[in-house]
């Protein structure tokens, strides 16, 4: 018998679920670049680890944030350029890195190897420029490295360093955290400052580029702050129509427990928290619609995932991988979804061995971590026309007085299929879960069905030698030609095609 219900409203659109929905962030902290993308400080330019670059290229990541985080505040790009033996050595203002947790930068990995690591995975770049200790010209010249095909210095210094080409980056956030680590700003200053930073680099592609930059502001998680940043800019001349066509905040959960130390009752508030993600949005999108519309300023929140005690700074922030925080993406993914008529990027952090990484490696080998499969699971809804969905579930109550829903799911239409995606939130029990979609007869063959983690405990950690026993198997489905009906174990991941 059946507890859980999931109708589908194939006509009930919400808007087209971005690409970008599925991207990634990497950042000079501990070994997601050296030794997680380029195998060491010394390394010539064929030092990409090709193991990650073959496992990244197979899931087709639409965008990747870089160079941060905290360090691209104190990052400036002139010192990651040119031949590599010239290139100065830098502090690390913020993290070790490398097994040696030395807080310094050899800038070995720039500005030309990081757009050359997004052309083999075949990802859009998103940059992050210095606005805590930069200042517009440093911000506007990277810009004019990167995408200026004309006679200038800075164009001919990047043909010199190997590029005819102009890379042609679209996304540039101007700063990160500058409530926090990038400058301890108060929303007003930040305001301020981010109008001095759009000025000179979104004017750069009314003249010289060919195609039109997306600026990204840095917003915050507290939604007073975001309020407040946003009635600033709307105060400038420009009004609504200043150059501001994304606003960012992060979200981490998780951070006082251990998976391997905790119990099922701190599973659920884990849970429970990966699923705040979705009062976040709302009340990003609400400050946004206050001062203009999100029709026109898009919601990204490009730094989200699982944080544990295990990730210190001590360590690289270095986590195990387990189902447990899987499931926990497949929820926020979920949710995503259902809010794509709002967000319009997303980046998880981070992309190899930092926090919740897709990739894990050591001096040898590279293999995907659980939060891969999920991703890989969900791709089939990327450009797809995101629909609604109503979810009948059973709930379990918390001890902070919250209810955790024990069954979630979204799904999307394509050109010839409509895909659902549901997770069993549950760590304890089974549910018998039906689903059915508006106004549809439902034949046998024309569904099919995966399922990820059957039989996993959720703490379950991923190692090079087991990492293939965490890829979906075929879930076992029936259907009476007006629902489908599918019995998903605990804390799995379930995704169901119907053509």
């Amino acid at each position: 018998m059946t507890d859980a219900r999931i109708t589908v409203h194939t006509e009930a659109s919400i808007d087209r679920i971005a690409p970008e929905v599925h991207g990634h962030f990497s950042e000079h902290l501990g070994r997601c670049i050296y030794g997680g993308i380029w195998h060491a400080d010394s390394a010539d330019e064929g030092g990409f680890r090709e193991d990650t670059v073959s496992l990244l290229a197979d899931l087709d990541l639409p965008v990747l944030r870089w160079p941060g985080g905290c360090f691209a505040d104190d990052y400036h790009w002139e010192d990651g350029i040119g031949p590599q033996a010239d290139r100065p050595r830098r502090r690390n203002l913020f993290w070790a890195q490398g097994p040696e947790e030395i807080p310094e930068e050899s800038n070995a990995f720039g500005t030309d190897e990081f757009l050359e690591f997004c052309e083999r995975i075949g990802t859009e770049p998103y940059l992050a420029a210095n606005v805590g200790s930069g200042d517009p010209q440093e911000a506007a010249n990277w810009v004019e490295y990167c995408n200026y095909d004309g006679d200038t210095e800075l164009a001919d210094r990047r043909r010199e360093n190997g590029r005819e080409e102009p890379y042609g980056v679209k996304y540039w956030g101007l700063g990160n955290e500058n409530w926090g680590c990038g400058g301890q700003m108060t929303p007003e200053q930040y305001a301020d400052e981010y109008r001095r930073f759009a000025t000179y680099v979104g004017t750069m592609d009314n003249l010289m580029l060919d195609h039109d930059l997306e600026l990204i502001a840095c917003g915050f998680e507290q939604h007073e702050w975001n309020r407040r940043f946003l009635e600033k800019v709307n105060e400038s001349p420009w009004g609504v129509d200043f150059p501001l066509d994304h606003l960012t905040l992060h979200h981490y959960y998780g951070r006082t427990i251990s998976v391997a130390e905790a119990d099922e009752d701190q599973y659920d508030r884990f849970l429970a928290d990966a699923l705040e993600m979705e009062r976040h949005i709302e009340r990003m999108a609400g400050a946004i619609n206050a001062v203009a519309t999100t029709r026109d300023i898009g919601v990204i929140i490009d730094e989200w995932g699982a944080w544990h005690t295990e990730a210190t700074a001590d360590n690289g922030l270095e986590q195990p991988g387990n189902v447990l925080d899987a499931l926990s993406a497949a929820a926020v993914l979920d949710i995503f979804n259902d809010y794509s008529d709002v967000v319009t990027m997303t980046n998880i952090a981070q992309t190899v061995n930092v926090l919740q990484c897709l990739v894990e490696t050591d001096e040898t080998d590279a293999w995907a971590r659980p939060t891969y499969r999920v991703f890989d699971l969900y791709a089939p809804h990327k450009g797809n026309e995101a629909v609604r969905t109503t979810v009948e579930t059973p709930s379990r109550e918390l001890a902070d007085d919250r209810k955790l829903p024990l069954v979630g799911a979204s799904a999307s239409v394509g050109d010839d299929e409509t895909y659902v995606t549901v997770t069993n939130l549950d760590c304890r029990e089974d549910h018998a879960v039906e689903l059915s979609l508006e106004g549809t007869r439902l034949d046998e063959g024309d569904v099919r069905a995966e399922i990820l983690f059957a039989d996993q405990d959720p703490a379950r950690e991923v190692t090079a030698d087991n990492a293939d026993e965490f890829t979906a198997a075929d879930l076992a489905v029936s259907t009476d030609g007006d629902s489908i009906e599918a019995e998903l174990p605990p804390s799995t991941v379930a995704a169901i095609s119907i053509r």
